[in-house]
């Protein structure tokens, strides 16, 4: 193996992710339905219905509208009797026909063992759902966590990093407080404090939210969770504003800091552009990210910026297209990355979806893309300890994905899918990053199962 360029303190940062919320922009046919209303609110009725393949009683499927429309459901008496809990469970495998030594999949985080079944999280939710429409105060509350080999990139910096040494390890995804408050504007400011999904990026942690097994260089590579406080304008039906104060990426407060100052993110969505078929969202996440373990006190100065775009076109009831740009820079290393990702998907029958990405991935310093060999690893280098971990040097990676996403509709079960898939990935600079760092590209096949209730 080769040295890495930089500390993998320094790459481990740049990977972690995601928000529910997303699941607004999966290429579902719902989507145009599901374009307004809060993010932060998002695991309410229309992400519910979403996630297990039941749509609205105004939606249509595949431009045929619903038969019969369902008696709208009474309002919880009380409010314990809005909580709702759910059961997640994930598994897959990766077939990789270079049959790499290390047994890893370059470039991959959460599938990232080679010819290898992975139990990748078992999740358990319990969560109470804010409304943003109403026109008084609404509380609710998330509390998520998940066991299994995903869990080795989601922990939080001084939450279970150190429990077990096994590739199966328990992590909390989310712990927060919620409220809507109907004040200043006339759709209210929703509020979320506590430990959140980063809201940058179109890929998520939760599986059932993205159209595919593998993921995205911008996924793995970019931010995953933050514990702070966040806070979503709705100024009128087209512009949400948002503002966040937090720890850093997949960090929290005392020694769950990898450093002594505070990050932010400021954003905006715009709702229900191009006749009610296009949304777009984009974030800036900027603060000291670095480790003091790794570079001293100059951890506490050095900034460190990511920024996202993306764009979601409904172009017909069944064809969906995502575009993506992401943006990263540390300025301790001198590193950026830049990424462009573009997504196509189109629903064939009520519950099989054709799915495609296409991504380019420019890594100019070999800074943020790596691998980690060891279970610990990644939480290790986020506190800026020694590791395993590798990288393969300044490189410009793409990827081409191809698949399917199956749901039937099963009684009394949430969710059920299979998503096999076919992926390419290919360094178009001429290095060797696949293969135990020996081949330029790299071809596998993949599919994982998901089963909610």
């Amino acid at each position: 193996m080769t040295t890495p360029l930089v500390t993998a303190a320094g790459r481990c940062e740049a990977g972690r992710r995601k928000s529910i919320h997303r699941m607004l922009m999966a290429g579902s046919a719902l989507v145009p339905a599901l374009m307004t209303g809060s993010l932060l609110a998002s695991t309410g009725a229309f992400a519910q219905a979403l996630s297990t393949g039941t749509p609205p009683a105004s939606a249509s499927v595949n431009g045929t509208a619903a038969t019969a429309t369902p008696a709208a459901a009474a309002p919880p008496k009380t409010w314990l009797e809005g909580i709702t809990y759910g059961a997640q469970v994930e598994g897959g495998v990766t077939g990789n026909f270079d049959r790499p030594a290390d047994g890893l999949n370059y470039g991959r985080l959460f599938d990232d063992k080679a010819n290898t079944a992975l139990l990748n999280s078992v999740q358990l939710t319990a969560t109470r759902a804010i409304d943003p429409t109403l026109s008084t105060f609404d509380f609710g509350f998330m509390l998520q966590g998940t066991y299994g080999s995903d869990a080795r990139y989601t922990h939080y910096l001084g939450e279970f990093g150190h429990v077990t040494n096994d590739r199966n390890q328990f992590s909390i995804l989310q712990a927060n407080v919620t409220m809507h408050a109907p004040v200043l504007f006339k759709g209210g400011i929703d509020f979320k404090l506590g430990q959140f999904a980063t809201l940058i990026g179109y890929e998520t942690i939760d599986p059932s939210t993205n159209p595919f097994y593998s993921h995205s260089y911008n996924f793995n590579f970019g931010p995953f969770e933050h514990t702070g406080l966040i806070a979503e304008a709705h100024l009128n039906p087209t512009v949400d504003l948002y503002g966040e104060i937090d720890t850093g990426e997949s960090t929290t407060f005392g020694n769950g800091d990898n450093n002594a100052k505070p990050a932010g993110l400021v954003g905006v969505g715009l709702n229900s552009l191009a006749g009610g078929k296009l949304t777009v969202l984009a974030f800036l996440h900027l603060g000291p990210e670095d480790a003091t373990n790794a570079i001293g006190h100059e951890a506490n100065s050095s900034m460190r910026y990511e920024g996202d775009v993306v764009a979601t076109y409904k172009a017909t009831d069944k064809l969906t297209l995502v575009a993506e740009a992401q943006w990263q820079h540390d300025d301790f290393y001198g590193a950026d990355s830049y990424g462009l990702a573009g997504y196509a998907s189109y629903a064939l029958t009520p519950t099989l979806t054709a799915n495609f990405r296409g991504e380019v991935y420019r890594d100019n310093a070999g800074f943020f893309v790596a691998a980690f060999p060891g279970n610990t690893d990644a939480y290790r280098g986020l506190n800026g300890l020694s590791t395993t971990a590798f990288g393969a040097g300044r490189q410009t990676y793409s990827e081409w994905t191809w698949g399917v996403s199956y749901k039937p509709v099963i009684p009394h079960v949430a969710l059920l899918a299979f998503r096999p898939e076919i992926r390419w990935d290919k360094s178009f600079s001429g290095g060797h990053p696949y293969n135990a760092l020996t081949n330029t590209g790299n071809f596998t096949l993949a599919a994982d199962v998901i089963l909610g209730f």
